[in-house]
């Protein structure tokens, strides 16, 4: 039977092999449980709810217990804790589960069981999310928080929040829900935007859809988070981006 453990670090970064030097590919954050695929000494290769893969040391992970993973808990929206009435104090991104018995210092939360109110399955509400909760994020390879993330950890997060799991990578996200055409001026809020820049078209970018030809992504040429205008206005930037664009998919 495979372990599962949880995530102790407010992020633990997930690595393409069992070294701190190899590439970032994903991270998990605080609370979150993880599966034992294989180990490496302190190196842990570990699936996460995603079901996606990659090597975590041993020391961002503990044994399951019920107190982080309680019905009760609740999620970080961007928030400082204390452990107990005068332990020291941490902060915990957007996405992560705070351990029971932590006290809110600053910043929100929400009860797992208000989440779906807070954060519903609707389109609209999952694009003003990316919009909001996203803004003046930087880029970062592998990134899923709002500390620093890439394109479609910004998509899996954001989509996450209202209930509707989607993979990790963009060219994954792109195998899902039903075409929306090429046409920016017919997409619908929430739609993903695929875009490739490989002679074979495989997808290597994905933006959310906010409708009236606008999109919301996290963009290495931008630095990180940028809304943009994708008709009727003179950016070589975004003429660039367009020219890449291979699909819409709408998911909702």
């Amino acid at each position: 039977m495979s372990e599962t453990l949880v995530v102790r670090a407010a992020v633990a970064p997930m690595h393409a092999e069992a070294r701190v030097s190899s590439p970032q590919v994903s991270q998990r954050l605080a609370g979150h449980t993880v599966t034992v695929v294989a180990t490496d000494g302190d190196w842990l290769q570990m699936r996460g709810e995603d079901g996606y893969e990659g090597w975590m040391h041993r020391g961002y992970l503990e044994p399951a217990s019920a107190g982080l993973t309680s019905g009760a808990r609740r999620l970080s929206l961007g928030a400082i804790v204390r452990d107990g009435q005068s332990g020291p104090t941490s902060v915990l991104p957007l996405g992560a589960w705070l351990r029971e018995g932590v006290h809110v210092v600053a910043g929100e939360t929400v009860a797992a069981a208000d989440r779906a109110t807070l954060f519903p399955r609707a389109a609209a509400s999952i694009a003003a999310t990316a919009v909001a909760r996203f803004a003046g994020t930087p880029y970062q390879w592998g990134g899923i928080t709002p500390w620093g993330a890439d394109c479609s950890g910004l998509v899996q997060t954001t989509f996450w929040l209202h209930g509707v799991p989607v993979p990790r990578d963009a060219w994954q996200q792109a195998e899902l829900g039903r075409d929306a055409g090429t046409e920016v001026e017919r997409w619908a809020p929430a739609d993903l935007a695929f875009f490739s820049d490989r002679p074979d078209r495989r997808i290597t970018h994905v933006g959310i859809a906010l409708g009236g030809a606008r999109m919301v992504h996290l963009a290495l040429g931008r630095g990180g988070y940028a809304v943009e205008q994708l008709a009727g206005i003179d950016d070589p930037y975004v003429s660039a981006l367009m020219e890449r664009l291979v699909m819409a998919r709408r998911l909702l």
